[in-house]
């Protein structure tokens, strides 16, 4: 009977520690990306739009979400990371296009889904109920 006891709270224990280090470091990519995102829509929303800038911008949102995007496929559902994946995408032929009006919105989207993944993946009673 000890020994199962000690068992139970080791795996128990286990469980909790890794939720803590995976919703860490999930809060900490969306932290990063929404800081890349913003400064995204800062050179977007200038009045002189400088194409290489914003190439140069959207290039580097990229880059960081692939690599966010391998460590964090571990432990989220891949649908969500796709969501992400397909905005920024469409934001990339947005801004080849030279669309920029239509670059903000979905930057506002992209932000809600990456927060959406950030409460989605915190361990609270909503979530496990």
């Amino acid at each position: 009977m000890k020994k199962e006891l000690i068992i139970c709270i080791v795996v128990i224990s286990l469980v909790v520690i890794g939720n803590i280090v995976t919703q860490n470091y999930t809060k900490k990519c969306v932290e990063d990306m929404e800081q890349q995102l913003e400064q995204f829509k800062a050179v977007v929303l200038q009045k002189e739009k400088n194409k290489e800038e914003i190439k140069e911008k959207i290039e580097m949102v990229k880059t960081k979400w692939d690599d966010m995007q391998e460590k964090l496929a571990f432990y989220i559902e891949h649908d969500e990371l796709e969501k992400v994946e397909a905005e920024i995408a469409l934001m990339e032929g947005q801004s080849e296009s030279e669309l920029y009006d239509e670059i903000c919105p979905e930057l506002e989207k992209c932000i809600f889904i990456l927060e959406h993944i950030e409460d989605k993946t915190a361990l609270n009673v909503k979530n496990i109920f």
